[in-house]
């Protein structure tokens, strides 16, 4: 492999990761959301993200790193390059056992990365691999949707009850606390700017900070001090217990019965 392939098939590992492990985080709402509305939207989303990183995977195929079933279900904990914050648990419990999720930290953290997922395919758009750029467009013309959707959401709890606004700024601290990890490209950041697949990530913060001052401005609030990555950096396969957790359901069948999945 040349050089420059291994720092655009290590971009993609991280674009495709963000939204594997994000989908799936989402799609444990099934059944749970605020009301069957919410139920039908939040689930057409988590179908459009899942299909959003089989394109990048679909990518990374193509580029000689496997068949796509084996990169997305066959992978170590260590290989995953996902920010951490998206693989964070919902809440307290489990799906199949009473399941504690905080809707406000799903709002929060699914309308914050829906922003920086937004710049990051604006910047990807113009990406010097044009597999990607093709990619970006594509998942780009859906991407508006799922933003609106979440800024509905986030309007509504931060100008409700005095509890909503609680549990929401609660959430906002947690998440700012992790997003860098989100923001990061990791030990080859330098090298994947130089290449020009995608922007810096002080061009990435700049503008995500500036879409969020201008968000948070809406509904007269602040927070103090720059977002933070207080678990690791998951870009260097640095990860929680939750991800594991995650990947031993989403890779149960597959590894039971590698012809009963197919993307």
């Amino acid at each position: 492999m040349t050089k420059e392939n291994k720092y655009i098939c290590e971009l993609l590992y991280q674009l495709a990761d963000d939204n594997f492990i994000h989908s799936y985080r989402g799609s444990e709402w099934l059944g749970l959301a605020p009301h069957i509305e919410e139920d039908v939207a939040f689930s057409s989303i988590n179908q459009d993200t899942m299909g959003h990183a089989a394109m990048y995977y679909q990518l990374l195929e193509q580029l000689g790193e496997g068949e796509i079933n084996d990169i997305s279900h066959n992978r170590s904990t260590d290989d995953f390059r996902n920010a951490i914050l998206l693989e964070q648990v919902n809440g307290p419990g489990n799906y199949l056992e009473e399941p504690e999720y905080d809707w406000a930290f799903t709002v929060v953290r699914h309308l914050l990365f829906a922003i920086f997922k937004s710049i990051r395919l604006e910047s990807l758009k113009q990406s010097s691999y044009e597999p990607l750029r093709h990619a970006a467009v594509k998942i780009h013309s859906e991407q508006y949707y799922h933003l609106m959707h979440w800024k509905t959401w986030f309007y509504q709890l931060m100008s409700s009850t005095e509890e909503a606004r609680e549990k929401m700024e609660a959430a906002i601290d947690h998440v700012w606390g992790e997003f860098e990890g989100v923001i990061s490209l990791g030990k080859y950041s330098d090298e994947i700017s130089h290449l020009k697949l995608i922007a810096t990530e002080e061009e990435l913060r700049s503008e995500w900070l500036k879409r969020i001052d201008h968000l948070f401005s809406e509904v007269n609030f602040s927070i103090e001090g720059k977002p933070g990555m207080l678990s690791g950096n998951g870009r260097n396969g640095e990860h929680t217990d939750d991800l594991a957790e995650a990947l031993a359901v989403l890779t149960e069948v597959y590894t039971s019965d590698k012809e009963a999945v197919a993307w």
